[in-house]
């Protein structure tokens, strides 16, 4: 098939997943079109002579207070179905991609040209943005008109359903990492340049917003810190960021805690890795955790959203309440003491982390570009 995905192109969970899963189906034979305002962050080459990106740039006219992103991508898309005859769109958020490209449908109806539109929700889109009152009536519209609509966990689909006045099925079709790319890699990891030998390496990787709860994180090292030797590793960007490096400055700790900023490579941090903090209060799904858990590494999380339905508790990490450092210390502190349950732990959290292989979800997604493509009528 002739697939066309529009995501954002930055290091944000919705935008590594729709990268992946374009680079996989085009190892499967499928034509796949990227169409973005920049070239993915995971699309690091166009190596593979069925991948082909389309750039959507925006003029800038004085007119516009903000630059009409919507009006251009609809367009795009129109150009892009037309020349390069797609046969699905898929288009991840609801906002404004999905608004977009049902405008591209209706324009491309006119010129006799049917195309099926599947839209996946990742949580942003639903439970931040599009549940505010100016956004609703869009979002809804978006979901309502949409051939086939994913949600990438079950805690999402019903939020969506709790939220929005929805009309259209919504399928669960999760998250996904490339179990076997890792196992290819099959480096020695070279931990010792980050830490001594008898440190253990903590990690959390996010966005840093505040949904995030990056000060969470630096509690729960700053209790297992006195008792266990350990080093903190916080890899990404955002509005949190700051005050944090500030927080830790203020307390001399800016030689145990060290931030990384944005990062590709996330396989050879996280194998350098003995444990992963992510006491997010909203999650729509946990993709870090799951990365994390794919390279062995136990997850000690929240139980917010859909993170339970990725860690589970008591086999591949623990659970907690939203903010509840002292369980989280004292779980984390349990792992890191304990030689032979942390050597259990990894073996399960690679092994839950197989249950959301690739090779499990794409044929999921194939699926449902057959079934939109079929059903499809003027």
């Amino acid at each position: 098939m002739n697939i066309a995905i529009v995501c954002y192109p930055t290091f944000g969970g919705s935008g590594v997943v729709a990268t992946e899963l374009g680079i996989a189906l085009s190892a499967r034979g499928h034509e796949i079109h990227f169409i973005t305002y920049h070239q993915p962050v995971r699309l690091e080459a166009l190596k593979n002579s069925n991948i082909h990106f389309h750039e959507v740039n925006v003029p800038d006219y004085p007119l516009f207070k903000y630059q009409p992103y919507e009006l251009a991508l609809s367009s795009r898309l129109v150009d892009v179905v037309k020349n390069s005859r797609i046969d699905v769109l898929h288009v991840h958020y609801a906002i404004p991609h999905a608004y977009a490209a049902y405008m591209a449908k209706k324009m491309l109806l006119d010129e006799g040209i049917l195309i099926p539109i599947v839209t996946t929700l990742h949580g942003t889109d639903i439970t931040l943005v599009g549940s505010h009152p100016f956004y609703r009536p869009a979002v809804t519209f978006s979901i309502n008109h949409s051939d086939r609509v994913t949600a990438v966990s079950e805690s999402l689909k019903q939020d969506t359903l709790r939220l929005f006045d929805i009309k259209t099925k919504i399928d669960v079709v999760p998250n996904f990492i490339d179990t076997d790319k890792i196992e290819r890699l099959g480096k020695p990891c070279e931990r010792d340049l980050l830490a001594q030998k008898d440190e253990k390496i903590l990690t959390h990787i996010s966005n840093f917003r505040p949904l995030k709860r990056i000060m969470d994180v630096i509690a729960v090292f700053e209790q297992i810190a006195p008792t266990i030797p350990c080093k903190l590793m916080m890899v990404g960007e955002g509005p949190e960021k700051l005050k944090a490096i500030e927080y830790v400055e203020s307390k001399g700790l800016d030689d145990r805690i060290l931030f990384l900023g944005n990062s590709n490579e996330i396989d050879k941090i996280l194998c350098y890795s003995d444990l992963f903090l992510l006491p997010s209060e909203k999650e729509s799904f946990g993709l870090s955790a799951l990365e994390a858990m794919a390279h062995g590494v136990p997850v000690i999380s929240s139980n917010a959203g859909g993170i339970s339905e990725v860690n589970k508790e008591g086999y591949s990490g623990y659970l907690a309440n939203i903010g509840d450092v002292e369980t989280l210390s004292a779980r984390a502190k349990e792992l890191l003491s304990d030689t032979q349950l942390h050597a259990r732990f990894k073996k399960q959290a690679k092994k839950q982390a197989s249950l959301f292989s690739l090779e499990k979800i794409i044929v999921k997604y194939e699926a449902i570009y057959s079934d939109a493509s079929a059903s499809i009528q003027f």
